[in-house]
């Protein structure tokens, strides 16, 4: 009955895209002039609208109403008490916005309000440095800006994703994924407490003690139930350095049992992550400018003749009076596995360096113009015992190069996800993080193309829905209700009735196309 009563309120699952003719079909009381009667810190942009119409994916294009620029947390909370009050006659409905990084416009909004969380002004950030030490930040703040703060007192987050410029809350509401989750679990996994606003307006303070199903609902809910304006972070001591070291692998199963048998160990290395290549040439050469060969000699009579090869990156934290007992510690890790003992490659950088690698990356590709082109990402857990299984197909029949980006692939531990969040995980033990990390060219009709990368994409998910293999999406991309509820599965029931609870008029986050705000019976 419970269920009845929600699918009679809420239309699940519906066909998204809109088209751009739809906001002509708007309750005139979905126009600015609700909007401008309200008191706020802050404001509204009703005209400069454009840039909330895109994000990172450069696929999806959905023009908002408005976008909110709030400058406390009680302009979010009004703004959506009074979109809530005002009824399902309204379509109105709110996307938070954080860095921009969606890859499927999840953070758009068609017609509604797009909130700019970078905008929300709080206090300076707050680091507390008592026995478990925290840092106390704004749903939109940086990642990078949290490690900057947290490293002037020596401390750091537990947990990363691989790229930093992205904030808070848009990672806490995925999970927040990288190559130190086999050990902290993923960012969702190591937070203390959160604000959020509901779908009513409420602001409502929530952690494992208080609020609890709210916190859990929030914390890779795809920011369904609420939106994060503040989050209290667990931090840890941080070191000063960082040794970076890449070797390589021709065997794939060499490759996973090395992966697997370091992410079991507890004096390990610190981040564990790898990647595969595909028809790549000149891969050492390309090292060489920010890693030195531990064997120069061997690394230049290495060939890889045309085979797939596979990298394994680690890195070993340490502080410079530690370097002596580090450097035995990661001899003595190397020497129990099975690489290409001529491609060990290593390299010492600071830690703030080492987390913030990407963006350097990003600083050359911007110069070049190719860093906003179409980004059409694929990111997928797949089973431990299914890992060969997909691997075998994707890497050898399905994918033919690896020249369109980096395709990730490593494990992670399950125990160290909390099953009580919204976040959807394989139910095996060890679980792995392939990631194909795609840049399109956007007038290319060529194997650079986003329709022949995107027909690659499907290509993958169909073999692993034939197979069975298990797999479930991160950062999930789904247009029916069929396909939410399979993602979810037995946790299909309580996702629906948190939605209800919290959101009970589907206002919140509608481009992650789960549900749509209910159209009145006439």
């Amino acid at each position: 009955m419970f269920l009845s009563c929600m699918t009679a309120r809420i239309n699940l699952g519906s066909k998204l895209p809109y088209t751009n003719s739809d906001i002509l079909d708007f309750n005139p009381l979905d126009g600015p002039s609700t909007l401008r009667t309200l008191n706020l810190h802050g404001h509204f942009s009703f005209d400069d609208v454009h840039h909330a119409a895109k994000d990172f994916g450069n696929q999806y294009q959905y023009y908002p109403l408005a976008i909110l620029r709030p400058k406390s947390v009680s302009d979010i909370s009004t703004t959506i008490k009074h979109i809530f009050q005002m009824g399902p006659a309204s379509k109105l409905t709110v996307a938070a916005r954080g860095h921009g990084h969606s890859t499927q416009g999840q953070a758009q909004v068609h017609g509604g309000v797009v909130i700019s969380m970078e905008s929300l002004q709080r206090p300076d950030i707050q680091i507390y440095t008592e026995k478990l030490p925290y840092i106390d930040v704004s749903g939109g703040e940086l990642w990078i800006n949290i490690l900057r703060k947290s490293l002037k007192y020596g401390l750091a987050p537990k947990s990363w994703t691989d790229y930093l410029h992205l904030t808070v809350g848009g990672t806490l509401s995925n999970a927040g994924v990288s190559g130190q989750a086999f050990r902290h679990g993923p960012q969702i996994s190591n937070v203390y407490e959160l604000e959020v606003v509901t779908g009513k307006g409420e602001v409502v303070n929530c952690s494992e003690k208080q609020n609890a199903d709210l916190f859990y609902s929030v914390l890779g809910g795809l920011g369904q139930f609420g939106i994060i304006t503040r989050a209290r972070i667990a931090l840890e001591p941080a070191p000063k350095m960082v040794k970076w070291i890449r070797v390589l692998y021709s065997d794939f199963l060499s490759f996973t049992n090395d992966q697997e048998h370091l992410i079991s160990y507890k004096k390990t290395f610190d981040y564990i992550e790898g990647f595969v290549i595909i028809n790549r040439t000149g891969l050492l050469n390309n090292w060489r400018s920010s890693f030195n060969p531990q064997d120069p000699v061997q690394a230049r009579r290495f060939n890889s003749e045309g085979k797939t090869l596979y990298c394994l990156e680690m890195t070993k934290s340490f502080n410079p009076d530690e370097a002596d007992r580090v450097d035995q510690e990661v001899e003595n890790l190397l020497s129990q596995l099975n690489y290409i003992r001529s491609t060990l490659f290593l390299s010492e950088v600071s830690y703030l360096d080492f987390l913030d690698r990407v963006h350097m990356s990003e600083i050359k590709l911007r110069s070049k113009g190719l860093w906003d082109v179409p980004h059409p990402w694929l990111n997928l857990l797949i089973p431990r015992t299914k890992i060969h299984e997909f691997a075998e197909e994707v890497f050898g029949n399905i994918l033919t190069d690896t020249s369109n980006g980096p395709v990730l692939i490593y494990p992670v531990n399950r125990s160290k996800w909390d099953n009580r969040t919204s976040a959807v995980i394989p139910e095996e033990e060890i679980f792995y993080l392939v990631a194909f990390l795609s840049s399109a060219m956007p007038t290319s009709t060529g194997t650079d193309g986003i329709g022949h990368i995107l027909d690659k994409n499907q290509e993958i998910l169909q073999f692993c829905k034939t197979n069975h293999i298990g797999m479930k999406q991160y950062l999930a991309h789904y247009t029916t209700r069929e396909d939410w509820q399979a993602h979810f599965g037995p946790r299909w029931e309580t996702f629906m009735k948190r939605k209800a609870t919290y959101d009970p008029l589907a206002i919140l986050a509608p481009g992650q196309r789960i549900f749509q705000k209910a159209i009145p019976f006439s």
